[in-house]
């Protein structure tokens, strides 16, 4: 099959980028290869690439400053997802689409099903529950998949964050009453190739929504000492605080755990613990899924 895939600098995309290999039928594409905010250049690169699977591992995912950039957040979650599916469409070609537990406000006290209303409290949110209903709505063959809390060895994300600071402070003030599963990007890879070797491969119509994420859930404080004690860094205390210690101009949902049994009983996807992926994760010991 050939691969289109968007996102290749990013977390889950460079993972998926090294899964697939060198091969020529794989098209990567970073921010300098594919601007998603322009639909015609997106469109033109798709037609001509004509591939079998697109991947959409691309988004804007600064939380706090899509408050002040809503027009960009919404021309690359919302507008940018439209254009490719109705191209993926076009072509006929099955079409893998990132989401995110914060098209959820958080107000649960059970893990989030499928078909639970969306109901975002931010602009990212908000314009990542735009683009998959785009998606939805132009009705070729799709999966979103819905994650949340992603993290690796490289990039910007929680983890990385965590091993500066514990390099830099005597201690550590993190929230405690938000709650979510972390998600290691190299297990959302390989998930990502397996889910479409079983879709594409299956007589049944197994197209749709799903939740992806790291088995468990925790809150943003045990995940850091998680971190913290994995690193050895036992120097460093870790002190719980809420959420309303820490204010950020976007808000976050409190509660965002995504229920995942959809995916293990339809296509058999059964992901790591985050603790067991933290551990790798921090040895660069991060194997498939």
């Amino acid at each position: 099959m050939r691969y289109l895939v968007f996102g290749k600098n990013g977390q889950v995309g460079s993972r998926l980028t090294r899964l697939l290999g060198t091969d020529s039928k794989l098209i990567a594409c970073g921010r300098g290869d594919a601007d998603l905010s322009d639909a015609s250049r997106l469109r033109a690169l798709i037609e001509s690439v004509r591939p079998d699977v697109i991947v959409n591992a691309a988004a804007y995912t600064a939380v706090d400053q899509a408050e002040q950039e809503p027009q960009l957040a919404a021309a690359v979650n919302a507008e940018a997802p439209r254009v490719i599916a109705e191209q993926a469409k076009k072509l006929d070609a099955l079409f893998v689409h990132f989401s995110t537990d914060y098209v959820f406000d958080g107000t649960a006290s059970d893990p989030y099903l499928e078909t639970d209303p969306t109901n975002p409290i931010n602009v990212y949110g908000a314009t990542k529950q735009a683009g998959e209903a785009a998606v939805v709505q132009t009705g070729g063959r799709y999966l979103v998949l819905r994650t949340s809390w992603v993290f690796s060895s490289s990039g910007r994300n929680f983890l990385n964050t965590v091993r500066r600071l514990v390099q830099e402070r005597p201690s550590l003030s993190i929230v405690n009453d938000q709650i979510g599963s972390p998600s290691l990007a190299d297990d959302l890879a390989a998930a990502t190739i397996k889910i479409v070797n079983t879709v594409t491969n299956s007589n049944e119509d197994l197209y749709g929504t799903y939740h992806l994420t790291g088995a468990g859930n925790t809150s943003w404080y045990d995940f850091a000492r998680a971190i913290v004690a994995g690193l050895g860094s036992h120097h460093v205390s870790v002190t719980p605080i809420g959420t309303a210690d820490y204010p950020t101009p976007a808000r976050r949902p409190r509660y965002s755990v995504l229920n995942t049994d959809k995916i293990r009983q339809q296509l058999g996807v059964i992901m790591p613990s985050w603790r067991d992926a933290v551990a790798r994760c921090l040895n660069d010991d991060v194997g498939a899924a």
